[in-house]
């Protein structure tokens, strides 16, 4: 009888190697920090008005897809528009994710600090580093 010592369940059947999940993890993680960056320009401008009272600035839909390269390799990444219907000329630009830039500096150096819990808000230091 042979003994089938193949484990069937988890990540594998997704096809993805622990760098498929990094990589999957990094995206979520940067994405979630571009959407609080858009959030904080978003009620820093709420007062701002039109004259029919509607919000000057508001979300407009994601840039086109791109990748940014990070110590884990390249990762794709949408990043959200927001559009100044008043016409003042405020506009997004992510301190993480700058336009125009493939490599970011500042998520090749950001992304492991936030894979490794600490048991706060889930950004800290690697296990070795403790």
């Amino acid at each position: 009888m042979e003994k089938n010592t193949v484990f069937e369940g988890g990540m594998g059947e997704l096809g993805l190697g622990i760098e498929g999940v990094l990589r999957r993890a990094a995206r979520s993680l940067i994405e979630q920090a571009i959407e609080t960056e858009v959030a904080v320009l978003l009620e820093e401008f709420s007062a701002v008005r039109m004259v029919n009272g509607r919000q000057a600035v508001v979300r407009n839909g994601h840039l086109p897809e791109r990748e940014i390269m990070t110590a884990l390799g390249p990762v794709p990444v949408k990043v959200p528009k927001v559009r100044d219907r008043s016409g003042s000329g405020i506009k997004f630009n992510s301190a993480l994710v700058p336009p125009y830039v493939r490599k970011s500096r500042t998520v090749a150096a950001t992304v492991p600090w936030l894979l490794f819990p600490t048991g706060r808000a889930g950004i800290g230091r690697p296990p070795d580093a403790r």
